[in-house]
């Protein structure tokens, strides 16, 4: 019973994002995971072209 009442309580403190937050941490994260990925790709396509000057 003691947990939960602690889970309730503990969801009563919690402070949710509202939408514009919610919208402003998708983009971030979205923006953020396509220039990764430009990178690796470049990163991926100077190794291939190296190796095969090499073999």
């Amino acid at each position: 019973m003691k947990f939960l009442k602690n889970v309730i309580k503990t969801m009563k403190d919690t402070t949710w994002l509202n939408a514009k937050e919610t919208r402003r941490d998708t983009t971030t994260v979205i923006i953020s995971s396509l220039l990764f990925i430009g990178f690796f790709a470049v990163v991926d396509w100077v190794i291939q072209s190296a190796l095969s000057l090499l073999v």
